[in-house]
């Protein structure tokens, strides 16, 4: 067992003795101290108080280390960008948010991250060796293996682009990418629902995605694609003609545009409508949460989740588009499968994708491979 298979029970933020570690690794307590001290001389695990003693002196606990290093994460929209620091337990130590088009292409935006987490590192008194990994997402189709956008509809100028590499120029640190909704459901996991092993995020914008995690792992499917719930075909939306090509898509009703179209509304001001009681609005957006309904009781039959969350520009109406969605659910889905499922607003909100960016540089810089890795010499 390596020192950073060692690492890893403690990465869970429960401190344990030396004494511990043996009895759950079956290694030699020689072995042990060896990989425990490489990991100390390495930063990542610090001591912490003492456990208790069962006579003469107290065991030393060891904890990881949060502060060792940072990460940052990086959450690109359609239109907003937002970039923030975190510490290795994902506690977020600066951020930063700006208006910015992702069809400005990847030379423009790619300027902004790097010029922000380079500001981030200084106004958080760090130094570029600091930083660990950078996670980014992208509000499209994402080969996670190579970091490329595959076709994405809404971001010309960004199909097959090295958007790794390019970050890589400034720098010199693994560069993760994913698309916005897989991110989202990371970040909802982390910072809210840390000990659930299988839940749904699903984003209600301009587009519709799916972000799944099963058996605690994010399912990314063979090619990235595993998710795009929003060109699932549903009965209302027979003869209308999606920006995909075909007709008859959930996103065609259920995205914001239908809905904003459909009141001859802004996003912005359909949800303020629904908030101010406005009859119509309401009706539009209860609707569009039984035709999302449709889709997320596929979901619930198929995957069998125990957290479903709804978040996304259009989720801001609140509970109108959830109780459309649960109306559906709970009618067209098996009782057992039903029976402790939770539908529930995104409690990280507009803050999902930053935090999930982070979390996914955080479990690469920490995985066992990568301490290997960095711990070669010491």
């Amino acid at each position: 067992m390596r020192a950073g298979d060692v690492f890893a029970l403690l990465r869970d933020g429960q401190p344990r003795t030396r004494a511990q570690l043996v009895e759950v690794t079956g290694l030699a307590r020689s072995t042990v101290a060896a990989r425990v001290d490489v990991l100390m001389r390495m930063g990542l695990v610090a001591p912490y108080g003492d456990a208790v003693s069962t006579g003469g002196r107290p065991p030393s606990l060891l904890a990881l280390n949060p502060a060792a290093r940072v990460v940052a994460g990086v959450d690109l929209g359609a239109t907003h960008a937002r970039a923030g620091l975190s510490d290795l337990a994902g506690t977020v130590l600066a951020e930063v948010r700006a208006d910015l088009d992702i069809a400005d292409g990847p030379d423009a935006v790619l300027a902004w991250v790097e010029q922000s987490v380079r500001s981030l590192l200084t106004s958080a008194g760090r130094a570029d060796a600091d930083l660990a990994a950078i996670g980014i997402g992208l509000p499209g189709p994402v080969e996670h293996s190579t970091g490329r956008a595959i076709n994405p509809p809404i971001m010309p100028g960004w199909d097959a682009y090295d958007v790794p590499a390019h970050v890589q120029r400034g720098f010199d640190v693994p560069v993760l990418i994913d698309n916005d909704v897989n991110i989202m459901a990371l970040g909802e996991r982390h910072a809210h629902l840390a000990g659930v092993d299988d839940l749904v995020f699903i984003k209600v914008s301009t587009g519709i995605g799916c972000g799944i995690i099963s058996g605690g792992e994010l399912q990314r499917g063979a090619q990235g694609t595993a998710g795009d719930v929003g060109h699932i075909r549903v009965p209302r939306a027979d003869g209308v003609l999606c920006r995909c090509g075909n007709e008859g898509c959930l996103e065609a009703v259920a995205g914001s545009p239908a809905l904003a179209g459909a009141l001859g509304s802004s996003v912005p001001d359909v949800v303020a409508r629904v908030r101010a009681g406005d009859r119509d609005a309401v009706q539009v957006v209860r609707q569009a949460g039984r035709d999302l309904g449709e889709v997320v009781a596929m979901i619930v039959n198929f995957i069998n989740p125990s957290v479903v969350v709804i978040g996304g520009a259009t989720a801001a109406a609140g509970e109108h588009l959830l109780a459309g969605i649960r109306e559906t659910v709970y009618q067209r889905s098996l009782p057992l499968a039903t029976e402790h499922l939770s539908i529930v607003p995104s409690a990280a909100g507009e803050r999902s994708g930053l935090l999930g960016a982070a979390a996914m540089a955080i479990a690469h810089a920490l995985s066992p491979d990568a301490i290997e890795a960095a711990s070669a010499g010491l």
